[in-house]
């Protein structure tokens, strides 16, 4: 397939960065970009997915462990498996932004037609969920810093307000902060992990002994985490030359997404018999490095890392809507997206955080696991080729409704399986807490999918 933009050439609202360091606003939305508007080389997907989860989000996720019950060493295994897991699809599907030239969730069009409605406003959700969570965290960091001269909803307000600006500017501006900030959170972090070392309990039982489910259920976390990113993945490779290598690309992806997930997991989970009654982990981790300098350093990497994740949420939130048939000008959905955020971080702000946390974290991304099903057998199927015009145009797709079906009835079968503070569904409490939703739902959406569409008839973009 020879990619083109089908969008009017010399619009001053199409706008696209011409290569590395142009901070053009881009304008250009959902359509692939034409061969002659690559650039770029495969190693820039590592410093992008490494900034994504340098984040205290990562902190609290391995805070889980010991309160589930497991001890150092389980816990360790749960965060290296989930993590193994967890990174394979973001990968995979990284890797196809050459091939396609366009981003995740526009790309599922491929499958969902006209239905794509639903999990392009799910995405949106998503990364509003996530802004709110990260934001939290860095806005208790720039509190920390100022000695709560800044307060907490101006702190939010400041997050919210550099990751906007980013998103605006579009894919190089959040690549070009990565590269960057990468460097930063890397040494940063690595100073804090030294700092805290004396402060590690890598004796830590499993309280009242081993417990499969809650082994399962922490696994499924920890997977939970990256593979939500499956979501993102092509946004941040799709200005790649055509010519790529797939593999190098999966590989920078995978490693950075394993590297930063896992170091800041185990961190959590080495020193959590160290930690005060503080509620968050920015509090957690200055009270751990006994604040002063290296205190300072820690909540500075904290508010870099914020924003950068939160660059990538609001650059992917603003091509979801896109995706999903409305009409607005990228560079004003994104700043839609941080609007949104804004809100959603002050009502964590003003509840429960932590069980807030545990329920997003599972609530927002029990869905993807159907959709990665329908996703990666309808790829598989198509062998890569589709019409170009018809998955650009809304009022050409097709309903879709194959691959629908196969969404919804896979989230339906798996919710017996689901375990959060919310509701623990039957199937998890026969198998001992273990929530396999994930699994579940991308087996049972993959097999609806492929039999609706080979047997009953297509309802998914042609084939070129």
């Amino acid at each position: 397939m020879t990619i083109q933009s089908t969008q009017m050439a010399g619009s001053s609202r199409d706008t696209m960065p011409k290569g590395q360091g142009d901070l053009t606003i881009e304008g250009h939305g959902i359509e692939p970009i034409p061969e002659t508007g690559r650039y770029g080389v495969p190693s820039r997907t590592f410093t992008v997915w490494f900034t994504s989860n340098m984040v205290p989000a990562a902190f609290a996720i391995g805070l889980l462990a010991p309160i589930l019950g497991l001890g150092w060493w389980t816990g360790l295994l749960a965060i290296l498996l989930g993590n193994l897991v967890g990174c394979i699809l973001p990968a995979l599907l990284s890797a196809l932004g050459p091939s396609t030239g366009m981003a995740q969730m526009p790309m599922a069009r491929l499958p969902f037609g006209k239905s794509i409605v639903l999990p392009g406003i799910l995405l949106w959700i998503v990364t509003v969920a996530w802004d709110a969570i990260n934001a939290f965290f860095g806005a208790y960091a720039i509190m920390i810093l100022t000695n709560n001269v800044v307060p907490f909803p101006v702190g939010v307000f400041l997050i919210i307000l550099c990751q906007a600006v980013l998103s605006i500017v579009g894919y190089e501006a959040v690549h070009l902060f990565a590269r960057y900030a990468s460097i930063a959170l890397a040494i940063l972090f690595a100073v804090v992990t030294l700092d805290v070392a004396p402060h590690m309990n890598f004796a830590l039982a499993d309280v009242g002994g081993f417990s499969i489910g809650m082994f399962v259920l922490m696994t499924t976390a920890i997977a939970s985490f990256n593979l939500g990113w499956s979501l993102y993945a092509s946004d941040y490779s799709r200005y790649l030359p055509v010519n790529s290598s797939k593999p190098h690309i999966a590989i920078w992806t995978y490693v950075g997404l394993f590297i930063s997930a896992a170091w800041l997991e185990i961190l959590g989970l080495a020193v959590f018999g160290a930690l005060g009654s503080e509620a968050d982990a920015s509090h957690q981790i200055y009270s751990l490095v006994g604040g002063g300098f290296i205190g300072a350093l820690a909540m500075i990497a904290i508010v870099v890392g914020t924003v950068a994740v939160n660059a990538i949420n609001d650059y992917t939130g603003s091509l979801s809507v896109l995706a999903a048939g409305l009409r607005i000008w990228r560079p004003a959905s994104a700043l839609v997206v941080g609007v949104v955020s804004f809100g959603a971080a002050l009502w964590l702000y003003y509840g429960d955080f932590y069980s807030s946390f545990e329920n997003w974290l599972l609530l927002v991304t029990y869905w993807v696991g159907p959709w990665l099903g329908i996703v990666v057998v309808d790829w598989l199927m198509r062998k890569g080729k589709f019409h170009e015009a018809t998955v650009v145009s809304f009022s050409l797709l097709p309903s879709g409704r194959n691959a629908f079906i196969a969404l919804v009835v896979g989230f339906i079968v798996s919710i017996p399986f689901m375990n959060q503070t919310l509701f623990e569904g039957p199937g998890a409490i026969a198998l001992n807490g273990a929530d396999i939703t994930y699994y579940v739902g991308f087996v049972v959406a993959a097999v609806i999918y492929w039999v609706a569409e080979t047997s009953i008839g297509r309802t998914s973009v042609a084939e070129a």
